[in-house]
């Protein structure tokens, strides 16, 4: 199995779009109503809103691929793309998923690897990042990774509220 990680430009637009709808209603899709979930997917996966996203200088997109296929994806987000405001000195690791048939294979941890090089060759000082409170699989991955949680903040999918867990590592 060879991986391979490389920038999101203008022309993965509908590759990008695909990916998030894939790997979200993965993610989610047993959690939540098919009517908030799908509020939630054309609201946050809508061609406009990526494209916007993707020429947006503050925020980056990476693919993570397996022999050729793309198994999951990347954002990050800096200054005034971050979801809340912390600061010049924070990166945002905004979404980082992962195709459930490529899920156990080190993908996550790669993929979250290349959000702290980013943050070091930035000279970040924190990267910090949102996660569901019910995600307990992602909340003891991010804990292992010396994330500590700070904060919460509410995430709609459709109109039901939700509760996110900021956690945030700082970095030396």
């Amino acid at each position: 199995m060879t991986t391979k990680l490389t920038e999101c430009t203008l022309d993965d637009l509908h590759e990008l779009q695909t990916i998030s709808i894939v790997t979200f209603t993965e993610t989610f899709k047993d959690q939540n109503s098919p009517e908030h979930l799908k509020a939630y997917l054309d609201e946050a996966y809508d061609l406009d809103k990526l494209k916007k996203e993707l020429k947006n200088p503050s925020s980056r997109f990476y693919f993570i691929y397996v022999d050729q296929q793309v198994a999951g994806y990347l954002k990050l987000n800096t200054d005034a793309a971050q979801t809340e405001p912390m600061g010049a000195d924070s990166l945002e690791v905004e979404r980082i998923y992962v195709k459930k048939a490529f899920q156990r294979y080190g993908l996550g941890k790669q993929l979250l690897n290349k959000a702290f090089e980013m943050a070091v060759e930035q000279n970040k000082k924190r990267i910090w990042l949102g996660v569901w409170e019910e995600n307990a699989n992602a909340i003891a991955f991010y804990r292992k990774k010396g994330f500590v949680q700070t904060g919460t903040h509410s995430f709609y999918m459709g109109d039901d509220e939700q509760v996110d867990l900021i956690m945030v590592k700082t970095l030396h």
